[in-house]
């Protein structure tokens, strides 16, 4: 297996990124790397005046999430991060402007930012998209209990669905492993887990090959 793997999971709310992260931290021996939960000045004034607070909400947590991933990058051994800088601006401001809730000038403001840092950022070895249906996320969200979650209603979740499918099918910095989450429990049923670990592990040999022809052309 190559040395030094960058995996990230990628997924909407509720997908089970951090449970996967956990367990495939367990199994392979990798360094787990969860959100950064930095406390964000500007959230209250966000959710008085979205208008007006989104562009600086959204700029601290780009700012977050770029100190958590040069953090990852600097660790010795192969990572595996939950949530990826990418999902802050391609998802989460991009849903803002979408919705109104962020200008035009503003978003693009924050476009230009987050693109011409993120040229810079190398990118993960392989990124493992946990796709669900909203029924699922729901569910998940439900059974997990967060007071801050209880109001997320499902047509949020479906907007933000069609943006994380939108980001995927534009994505080539690196291969992608979508795994459809619908009707598994790979936290509490072995079989469950062992399926996706089956499709992770094809993927790593995906990625050794690609590594030695690399090197063979060289």
């Amino acid at each position: 297996m190559q040395r030094n793997l960058f995996v990230a999971v990628a997924g909407n709310i509720g997908a089970g990124k951090s449970t996967l992260t956990g367990m495939l931290a367990a199994q392979y021996g990798w360094q787990p790397f969860y959100e950064a939960n930095a406390e964000n000045p500007y959230l209250a004034d966000f959710y008085q005046n979205m208008q007006q607070w989104s562009f600086h909400s959204q700029v601290f947590f780009l700012g977050k999430r770029l100190e958590h991933h040069h953090q990852l990058l600097q660790h010795p051994g192969s990572v595996v991060q939950d949530r990826t800088v990418y999902e802050d601006a391609e998802i989460f401001a991009g849903n803002l402007y979408e919705q109104g809730t962020m200008s035009a000038r503003d978003y693009d403001a924050y476009r230009r930012l987050y693109e011409a840092v993120s040229a810079f950022l190398p990118p993960p070895n392989l990124l493992i998209y946990l796709r669900a249906d909203v029924e699922t996320l729901m569910e998940h969200i439900v059974k997990r209990g967060r007071e801050f979650e209880r109001t997320m209603s499902p047509n949020y979740l479906e907007r933000l669905n069609s943006l994380y499918d939108r980001w995927i099918d534009r994505w080539v910095a690196c291969p992608v492993l979508t795994i459809p989450i619908d009707g598994l429990d790979y936290q509490h049923t072995p079989a469950d887990f062992e399926a996706v670990i089956q499709q992770v592990d094809q993927a790593l040999v995906g990625l050794r090959l690609q590594q030695n022809q690399m090197v063979e052309r060289r």
